[in-house]
Order: C-alpha cells, then sequence, then structure tokens
C-alpha cells in the first residue's frame, strides 16, 4: 500500500468536507501537496490542488444553490473579477520558488485561528447592507483582490470570501458560505486553466484528489445543513490549530530533522 498516496486522499477528503462548510480546504489540501512533493516546483502543486478541489468545490455550489437563494447581484461581479484576478495570481505563481511559501503557511493559519476565536458572532444574521453600485462595486474589488490571491497562493480563500460577505455585505453565515463556493469555482477554473496550459498539473493525483474531495464536500454540505455553526466553528478551530503546528514544524524544523 502506498500510504503517501493514501495519506493525499484522507487530506483532501477532510478538505472537501472542510471547504463546504466553512472554506479553507486548501488550509488542509495544499500543506499535505508539499508534504507528500517537496521538491516539486509550487506552480505544480497548486495547479494539482486546483484540478482536484474545483470538483469538490463544485459539488458544495451545487448542493447549496438547491437549498439558499443566492444575491445573484452581488455574487456574479465578485465572480467575474475573481476569475480575472485568479488567472493573473496563477500566472504569477508560476515563476516563483517554494521557499517563503512554506515559510508563510503557518502564520497565515495563525491569522486565520485568531480572527476566528475574536469574532465568536461572525454571521449570525443575514441582513444585506448595500444596493446598486456600491455593491457591484465593493463586489468587483473584494472578488478580483481574493481571485489574485486565490491564484497566486491559495490557502483560506474560502474563509477570506464568507469574511467579504459576511462583513462587507451583511450576510448570514449560509449565505455567505454559498456565495463563497460560487466565487471560489470561479478563481479554481480561472487558475487551473493557467496551470494547466503551462503543463503545471499531476492529473493522476489531481484525479485522486477529485474523487476524495467530492465524497468530502457531499459530507460535509449535509452536516453543515443539519447541525448549524457552532459545531462547525470549533471542529475548524481544532483543525487549523493543528495545521499551525504541523506547516511550522515543516518549514522551520523539518529539513533539520531529515
Amino acid at each position: 500500500m502506498d500510504y503517501g498516496l493514501l495519506t493525499l486522499a484522507l487530506a483532501a477528503l477532510a478538505a472537501g468536507f472542510v471547504d463546504s462548510i466553512v472554506g479553507g480546504g486548501g488550509l488542509i489540501l495544499v500543506p499535505a501537496l508539499f508534504s507528500a512533493f517537496p521538491t516539486t516546483p509550487p506552480a505544480t502543486l497548486f495547479g494539482t490542488n486546483k484540478g482536484g478541489a474545483i470538483w469538490g468545490t463544485s459539488a458544495a455550489m451545487l448542493s447549496f444553490l438547491r437549498r439558499v437563494r443566492i444575491p445573484w447581484s452581488t455574487v456574479l461581479p465578485a465572480a467575474l473579477a475573481a476569475f480575472v484576478g485568479s488567472f493573473f495570481g496563477a500566472l504569477a505563481i508560476s515563476h516563483i520558488e517554494s521557499g517563503d511559501f512554506r515559510k508563510a503557511l503557518p502564520f497565515i493559519l495563525t491569522i486565520v485561528l485568531v480572527y476566528t476565536l475574536w469574532r465568536k458572532d461572525l454571521g449570525h444574521h443575514h441582513k444585506p447592507h448595500l444596493t446598486g453600485r456600491t455593491e457591484t462595486v465593493l463586489a468587483a474589488i473584494g472578488g478580483g483582490v481574493i481571485g489574485f490571491y486565490d491564484g497566486f497562493f491559495g490557502p483560506g480563500t474560502g474563509n477570506f470570501l464568507v469574511f467579504l460577505f459576511v462583513r462587507g455585505f451583511g450576510y448570514d453565515f449560509l449565505h455567505a458560505t454559498a456565495s463563497a463556493k460560487v466565487v471560489n469555482v470561479a478563481c479554481n477554473l480561472a487558475a487551473l486553466i493557467l496551470f494547466a496550459a503551462k503543463g503545471h498539473v499531476m492529473w493522476p493525483y489531481a484525479a485522486l484528489i477529485a474523487v476524495s474531495n467530492i465524497t468530502g464536500s457531499v459530507l460535509g454540505t449535509r452536516l453543515a445543513m443539519r447541525r448549524g455553526t457552532h459545531f462547525v466553528r470549533w471542529m475548524f478551530l481544532a483543525i487549523v490549530a493543528l495545521l499551525i503546528a504541523k506547516t511550522a514544524w515543516d518549514a522551520f524544523f523539518g529539513a533539520a530533522a531529515r
């Protein structure tokens, strides 16, 4: 048995599960890819991540679309801008080495953890407060910036999108998560097109990730509808805390240990 592939499949399943509920599946899957392929260029690892994860994100999006009314006047401008931003972000990362990103991961995870602990009431009420041109402009700016980040780096994109819709537009957690899925699919598609065109996707591993990611996504979406946000919040905090320890060890002590 190839335990490396088994570990990657389990990470993809967990990523799909977490991502479908609160976003942030890349926080699990990207470090798993860096750990499994330590000498592979980062662009190829990010491309492989996109090639597999887009299927799980799409499955979650379709599940939410059947149950949640999407505010398209906000989501469409954000998705279109995110598509463009993600394409250029992916173009940028294809020319950068991996060392700095390995060391950045634990710090990004720590920011996500601290923010989640701080905002205990995030997304409890659905009270959209923007309309017209202001809504469209903010959606496009937010989608473009987060889309660039997603193509350039990726982990935590779902969390940033949820924050955009909750804080920027006044959505509750469920509507923000459903809206984030639509934008995230646009991000993933744009980045995947660029990575695939440049040969930065390991398709057999992407296929393995896709199957596991879809499975986790279906399970996570069903749980999100049944259990609500309290359980999900503490599960997310626990996973992120463990990942901080894991990625910090890999980035700063792993090489010495080996």
